[in-house]
């Protein structure tokens, strides 16, 4: 599904791609998605992301550690450090601030995380700001 998001930065309004439910994220969890991106030249890649409900708020970063390339989750769904206060990368403990992506903790301290840009639009979490391909039987949400 996909809405149009009226953005004070863009001159033209913005599409919104709905990927789960708000209440589909319980509060204080992560879910990751694998979805099909369009590049500017037309091609399509895919494009694994992490989203993040923290009460009525929603983080999305690209699932991807800025140390060596890998996916955060160890295993599916699994982004958060023990105490579930930091996102943790699986491969070599890499730790991340929710709010701002940046690595605190591990060997790439200093590094961010990639943001997405998400908001919440009539109770689902969407993404704006990319185009994706709709209806591609590859992409899991």
């Amino acid at each position: 599904m996909k809405a149009l998001v009226m953005n004070e930065q863009w001159i033209e309004p913005a599409i919104a791609y709905a990927i789960c439910r708000f209440d589909g994220i319980p509060s204080r969890r992560a879910m990751g998605f694998h979805l099909m991106i369009v590049d500017e030249d037309g091609s399509r890649r895919p494009w694994s992301i992490v989203v993040v409900r923290w009460g009525k708020k929603v983080l999305g970063y690209v699932n991807e550690c800025p140390h060596n390339n890998v996916n955060l989750d160890w295993e599916r769904n699994e982004f958060l450090d023990p105490y579930g206060m930091r996102l943790m990368c699986g491969k070599h403990g890499s730790t991340f601030e929710l709010g701002t992506g940046r690595c605190i903790e591990g060997p790439c301290k200093g590094r961010d995380l990639m943001p997405v840009a998400l908001t919440v639009l009539d109770g689902d979490i969407c993404v704006v700001g990319v185009r994706l391909v709709e209806d591609d039987p590859s992409c899991n949400i």
